[in-house]
């Protein structure tokens, strides 16, 4: 029963949208379904390494020291107003380079087309070295985030060990419980990158694209700047 409950939590606090889910709708956006996916798994990896700290008590090293605590969340914060940043300015340029503002029907020909063109080429991206590069920076990413976050380590401390049963084995149970953690994480998550893949083929305009980023950019500079001044 208490791992019906669990799930059933674990599902609830994927759904609400917080730093990891604006970096996987920023990679989804810009690089497609599959460095989406690089990016949950690189989070989920994170989401482990927080849980197994929990379970073997080595996220109370992080929250006992403040300054590594404070160091943590600054680096974190400025990493993601930085991502923000770079959303923006992403959504900028295409809005520049959109073939829509010269009022092209985005052809081949002109330079509406070139740009048109440009501006495919970068949302589709090289060849299958290109590709995987891009994964594997999405995976790092969607890693980076998570793991500089001390708030995941405050959660994992706070959160997992509510549904340990009396008399089990702790350690054993949290490590448990965060892998059953991560499954659900995955789960959401890449019903999230779908919808989101599938709704840039469906509105794949260049205002719908242009808009997309630059939410994502603010929600990523906003996340970011709370942490910046969120005590713990």
């Amino acid at each position: 029963m208490f791992l019906l409950a669990f799930v059933g939590s674990c599902f609830l606090i994927a759904m609400i949208p917080g730093a990891s889910t604006a970096v996987i709708l920023r990679q989804t956006l810009r690089e497609g379904r599959g460095s989406g996916m690089a990016a949950t798994l690189g989070n989920e990896t994170g989401i482990l390494l927080w849980g197994l700290a929990a379970a073997f008590g080595l996220s109370a090293l992080v929250l006992a020291s403040e300054v590594a605590y404070d160091v943590m969340r600054v680096a974190g914060a400025a990493f993601l107003v930085f991502m923000g940043v770079q959303s923006l300015r992403n959504a900028w340029r295409t809005g520049r380079d959109s073939p829509e503002r010269d009022g092209s029907g985005g052809g081949d020909a002109g330079p509406g087309g070139g740009r048109a063109a440009a501006v495919a080429g970068q949302e589709t991206g090289g060849g299958p070295g290109e590709e995987r590069g891009g994964r594997r920076r999405s995976y790092l990413l969607g890693f980076s985030t998570c793991l500089a976050n001390p708030k995941a380590a405050v959660f994992a401390m706070s959160f997992l060990p509510q549904f340990v049963p009396g008399g089990a084995n702790v350690p054993l149970t949290l490590t448990l419980l965060a892998v059953v953690w991560v499954l659900v994480d995955i789960v959401w998550y890449a019903v999230f990158v779908w919808m989101v893949a599938r709704a840039k083929l469906i509105f794949n305009r260049a205002v719908v694209r242009r808009r997309l980023e630059a939410v994502s950019g603010v929600l990523l500079i906003g996340f970011g700047l709370r942490l910046a001044v969120e005590a713990r």
